[in-house]
Parts: structure tokens; C-alpha cells; sequence
């Protein structure tokens, strides 16, 4: 009896065909609704805390919180339910002769496309609203081009972590749920915005935002920029009497006159200096390294995961 051999394609042709389905998603079932929501949220941060954005030390630390916290949300809505929501297919299609790397394989080729179109995006919005980027480069001779690498990597960790999210999650409503949690362990363990106990320091390392918001600071030459907190913080006081007199107005209305403050907003800014945000190259290439480095992780957990999706009885 006649025998018949079953030739499947390679993984490179594989590949191929699943980035083709997903550019055809994108263009005919409205996945390129993500670009529209990117724009949106960069313009709504960019008018909240564009302003003071590599101007003070404060206005610099809660803006690059604040854009991490964009690209984490971009990274999240872009792959969250893409393998859930097809995994009945996936299963089957593995059964009949697919490989997990190829499939992997187009969904990273494709989640790098639209990441890098939600980082122009922002990059443009935050342009036309005024917003200050960094101006000295520590990489490539372009300082916007570091500035857009750094967005880069911080929303395609984020998209890897939720690829690995909804490769575990049998549904999208599973999917869904477990996201707010993560986003909320990304916001919390940033590293810097918040003020967390020692012990919980070394689970900022496995954050992309506290690689996101080190390299931006970094990039934004943090440690030369004024601190103004104190400064207003003092000017509340001016009217506080003692003895029938204000001292505080007097000190205040003697630093603006000499015109003293904004040599004070320096010398307050130098003495409150963070070492991890130091103008250097050394710098940004570590917080590039470590987000490559949980990128790498994630793709590796969602391929073995996948590889083993024929055993799952859920």
C-alpha cells in the first residue's frame, strides 16, 4: 500500500504567512485603532506634565514616569488578547505541522511595527504640543533618536510581557483581568516615583518602567536641572510673622532683587543630585541591555508555553 509523506513548510515561510494575517488584521479588523489611542494618551500627559519636562528636577521625574507609563500602556493594549483570542486555532493549527517559533516569530516582526509607529506618534505629539525633549545625545549623533529608542524598548518589553500574558490565558477576559494588576506592578515598582522600602527596591529591576524612566532621566541630563520644590515650598512662608515682622518676605524679596533665584533653584538642584540619572552613555546602555535582556525572557516563557499548548486541558 502506497504511503504518503506529509511536507510542511519551513519556519521561515511560516513566518511569512502569519505576518501577512496579521498586517490583513490590522488593516480590515480595525487593529490599527491602537495608533488613534496612542496619540490621544501622549497629547492628554503631554498638556498634564509636558510643561516642566526636562526644565526642573521634579518636572523631568514625573515626566518620564509619566511617558514610560505611555509606552506601558501601548505595549499592554497591543498584544494582550492577540493569542488568547485564537487559541482554539493555534492549538489545532500546531497539530497539523505549525511552528510556535514562526508564530512567535511574526507576532514579534509585527508588535515591532506597531510599537514603532505608537513611538513616533507620541514623539510628534509631544512636538507639536511644545513639550522639551532632550537635547544632548550619549548614543547616536541625534539626541531625538536616542530619546526614541528608549520609548522604543519600553513599550516592546511591555508588549512582550502581555504576548506572554495572553499566550497563558485561556480567554480574553482572563487576559484582561490579570492586565490592570500588571500595570499597577509596573506603575508602583518604578523605582523612583515612588517611595518604597528597602526591601522591596530589588524588585524594581524587574520593571520596565524603573529601565524606562533611568534612561530617560539619563538621556534628559537630570543631574544639571534645578529643583524648584524647595524654593516653593519656602515661598508659602513668606507671610508667616514673627515678632510683628515677616523675615521669610524680607529674605525673598532680597533674592529676587539681586536676582539670586534661579542661581539658588541650581545650587538646590546640585545638592539633591541621583547618581543612576548621570549624563552617560554607561547609563542608558545598561537600562537598554536589561529591557532587551526581560524582552528576551518573555518571548523565550511565551514560546515554551506555546510549545506546549497540545497538553493544556483548560
Amino acid at each position: 500500500m502506497e504511503e504518503y509523506s506529509v511536507r510542511h513548510r519551513g519556519r521561515v515561510s511560516q513566518t511569512f504567512i502569519y505576518l501577512g494575517k496579521l498586517f490583513r488584521m490590522f488593516l480590515f479588523q480595525n487593529d490599527w485603532k491602537v495608533l488613534p489611542m496612542a496619540a490621544v494618551i501622549a497629547g492628554l500627559v503631554a498638556f498634564s506634565v509636558g510643561a516642566n519636562l526636562y526644565k526642573t528636577m521634579e518636572g523631568t521625574l514625573m515626566g518620564t514616569f509619566a511617558l514610560s507609563c505611555i509606552c506601558i500602556w501601548n505595549g499592554f493594549f497591543n498584544s494582550i488578547q492577540v493569542i488568547c483570542r485564537e487559541r482554539a486555532i493555534v492549538k489545532r493549527e500546531h497539530r497539523s505541522g505549525l511552528h510556535i517559533s514562526s508564530y512567535i516569530a511574526a507576532h514579534m516582526i509585527y508588535q515591532a511595527f506597531l510599537c514603532l509607529l505608537q513611538v513616533i506618534i507620541t514623539i510628534g505629539v509631544c512636538m507639536l504640543m511644545n513639550v522639551k525633549l532632550p537635547v544632548g545625545s550619549l548614543i547616536t549623533p541625534w539626541p531625538i533618536v536616542d530619546f526614541g529608542i528608549s520609548l522604543f524598548f519600553i513599550t516592546y518589553c511591555a508588549d512582550m510581557l502581555a504576548l506572554l500574558v495572553s499566550a497563558f490565558s485561556k480567554t480574553t477576559t482572563t487576559a484582561m483581568t490579570v492586565m490592570p494588576f500588571l500595570l499597577i506592578v509596573q506603575l508602583l515598582f518604578s523605582g523612583a516615583f515612588f517611595n518604597l522600602p528597602p526591601e522591596a527596591m530589588p524588585f524594581t529591576n524587574l520593571t520596565a518602567t524603573k529601565w524606562g524612566l533611568t534612561a530617560l532621566c539619563a538621556q534628559g541630563d537630570y543631574n544639571s536641572l534645578p529643583m524648584v520644590s524647595v524654593w516653593n515650598s519656602a515661598l508659602k512662608m513668606k507671610d508667616v510673622e514673627v515678632e510683628g515682622e515677616k523675615p521669610l518676605l524680607t529674605v525673598f524679596q532680597e533674592i529676587e532683587k539681586n536676582n539670586m533665584r534661579d542661581d539658588l533653584l541650581m545650587k538646590t538642584g546640585e545638592l539633591n543630585q541621583n547618581h543612576d540619572y548621570d549624563f552617560n552613555p554607561v547609563i542608558v546602555l545598561r537600562c537598554w541591555a536589561w529591557l532587551l535582556m526581560w524582552t528576551a525572557v518573555y518571548v523565550i516563557l511565551t514560546i515554551i508555553l506555546l510549545e506546549n499548548i497540545d497538553k493544556d486541558k483548560r
